[in-house]
């Protein structure tokens, strides 16, 4: 609708992901150099956490669509509410093994068959779990024994345990302390800081063909930070919304108060009432559930924790 007043050739913030606008802020490519660091070291497990719409998801695709399929074999589990067995058949399944066997063992011996031959033919399997807060202490139990699959001098996969901070809690309990003490990296995603939040929409403006790539004032951004507190996914709602109300209005050039406009249509908030940015964070939050986000401030300390 907007795209032809503005000179775009696409809609900048889509909400699903899109290789192409792909934008790594200091703490993605701080996250994005936890994974490599842990997975090229076998560390056995890798702990990534942040809120919702950062873009956790966004950075484990793309570093796993990075990884050498001569040196790495991936499987990337979405769906963590699964059982034991229902969770060993998706493993399984996203490595490529084809049986059918029904029972734990049988689907464990399998794996580690697996496991033994590529550790053989020197590559690194590499099991990835998102939105691992959701996970049972049953299958959790289970995912620390696969890690017990080793040789006498290296770990035969490397598992990734990415969530909402919940994930931190879960793993803390007593019963799974085991599990916790296992964990090797630890990386919590923070959102964009306000010049990231600026670039991050400039970029994205560049790849769907704006001439200007300042068609946010900088006080817009800064108003655009300010209302979704530099998540991504809030920032794509945000500016999509400011968009379509310069196009409706003919102003070819965003101000803050397009960008108010769009946040009180977002919220359905009356103009004079006062915006909390907590609210705000939290109403389009929950208006995105189920629509995939998109696409680290502890510093290499937090390797060892």
């Amino acid at each position: 609708m907007y795209t032809q007043f503005f000179g775009l050739q696409v809609k900048p913030f889509n909400l699903t992901p899109n290789p192409q606008f792909l934008y790594l802020s200091k703490t993605h490519r701080e996250v994005y150099a936890h994974l490599l660091y842990g997975v090229q070291n076998r560390v056995g497990f890798i702990e990534v956490t942040g809120e919702v719409g950062t873009g956790k998801t966004t950075v484990l695709r793309t570093f796993l669509g990075e990884l050498d399929p001569e040196e790495y074999r991936v499987a990337l589990i979405f769906n963590p509410r699964l059982t034991v067995i229902e969770l060993l058949r998706s493993i399984n399944r996203e490595f490529g093994l084809q049986g059918q066997e029904e029972t734990l063992s049988q689907l464990v011996e399998d794996l580690n068959q697996f496991l033994l031959e590529e550790n053989h033919a020197g590559r690194i399997p590499v099991l990835v779990i998102d939105e691992a807060q959701n996970l049972s202490g049953d299958v959790l139990e289970q995912i620390r024994l696969l890690s017990n699959l080793e040789t006498e001098t290296e770990k035969l996969i490397q598992i990734v345990l990415a969530g909402q901070p919940e994930l931190t809690q879960v793993l803390s309990r007593p019963e799974l302390r085991q599990l916790n003490q296992r964990v090797a990296v630890r990386y919590r995603l923070a959102s964009l800081a306000p010049l990231d939040c600026r670039e991050y929409i400039c970029h994205r403006l560049k790849v769907a063909g704006c001439p200007d790539a300042e068609l946010f004032s900088p006080a817009a951004t800064r108003r655009v930070h300010r209302l979704t507190g530099g998540v991504p996914r809030l920032i794509n709602l945000l500016c999509d919304r400011a968009l379509l109300i310069g196009y409706a209005n003919g102003i070819g050039r965003l101000t803050p108060r397009e960008v108010s406009q769009a946040s009180r249509e977002l919220m359905q908030q009356p103009s004079g009432r006062r915006q909390y940015r907590f609210l705000w964070l939290t109403a389009a939050a929950l208006g995105c559930a189920g629509v995939l986000g998109w696409f680290l401030n502890d510093g290499l300390s937090g390797i060892f924790q």
